[in-house]
């Protein structure tokens, strides 16, 4: 295994060292990979539902790196957890969709509401969560679904939030990632 640098986090006295990933020459990001991180995912959700409150009716996540995330703060706060799947499966029916552009990709992939989903949603007050928002087209397009959908998003909310801090003073999160540029 090659030998990386890291950048230290720490979440209610859980830490760990995130590994810095290239994004385009010059520019390197922490990586926050939590699937699998069952310990991390637990206490980020407990911290994150406190600082949440309530008022809010579900959650709501694109696949698939904050799966885990949206299920614990399903599990923890008895409210249902949706998510919006980047591949359209015949099953999804009259599904919704929305373009986005994921900084760690770098092409455009497109969400998509489920038709059962939508029913689930429509009318209700939601949680927008991910992982880690960076350039905000993941979060931009989970909104555009939930305008589609009806439904009202009473808050937005990632483990960490990254680059520009101040773009994201209104995201409900644990910290803030700085990027790296050599």
């Amino acid at each position: 295994m090659t030998d990386r640098a890291t950048f230290p986090v720490e979440i209610a006295g859980v830490k760990r060292d995130l590994r810095l990933f290239e994004v385009k020459p010059g520019l390197k990001i922490a990586i926050l990979n939590i699937l699998g991180d069952t310990e991390l995912v637990e206490v980020a959700a407990d911290e994150l539902l406190k600082k949440l409150g309530d008022g809010y009716e579900a959650f709501v996540t694109a696949e698939s790196k904050s799966i885990p995330l949206a299920y614990a703060l399903s599990a923890k706060s008895k409210k249902p957890y949706i998510v919006l799947r980047k591949e359209y499966k015949p099953y999804m029916g009259d599904a919704l969709q929305a373009e986005t552009l994921s900084i760690t990709t770098g092409k455009p992939q497109k969400l998509y509401l489920d038709e059962k989903d939508r029913a689930l949603i429509e009318g209700k007050r939601v949680v927008i969560v991910d992982d880690v928002i960076s350039t905000g087209s993941t979060l931009e397009g989970m909104r555009l679904l939930m305008e589609q959908a009806a439904a009202e998003i009473k808050a937005e909310a990632a483990i960490f939030t990254e680059g520009d801090a101040d773009q994201w003073e209104k995201i409900v999160s644990l910290g803030h990632l700085p990027v790296f540029v050599e």
